[in-house]
């Protein structure tokens, strides 16, 4: 249905296309990595004060939840997003231990 300014005027309607995110996984070999470290070892943070003020102001959103919780433990099988990057923690086994 077409909309119109108060004076007449057809408003022209655009289509925004939702963004597509990029998956990335992020390897650990511990058991748990905490949110600050996972930001900065992913390169979405420079620093710890940068991790520390993007999960302050809700920038950042873990499992699909904007988290709060700077010291939040991410778990293989968790995911971080950012923009329109999310990244997935996976568990990395040293081959050593298999031998």
């Amino acid at each position: 249905m077409a909309q119109f300014t108060p004076d007449g005027k057809k408003i022209k309607m655009f289509k925004i296309k939702p963004l597509e995110i990029k998956n990335m996984p992020l390897p650990i070999s511990t058991p748990f990595i905490k949110l600050d470290s996972a930001l900065k070892f992913s390169g979405v943070a420079e620093t710890g004060g940068h991790a520390k003020m993007l999960v302050e102001e809700g920038s950042i959103r873990v499992n699909g939840v904007t988290c709060l919780v700077r010291g939040k433990k991410l778990y293989p099988g968790d995911n971080f997003e950012y923009r329109n990057e999310r990244f997935t923690i996976e568990a990395v086994t040293d081959s050593n231990e298999a031998e």
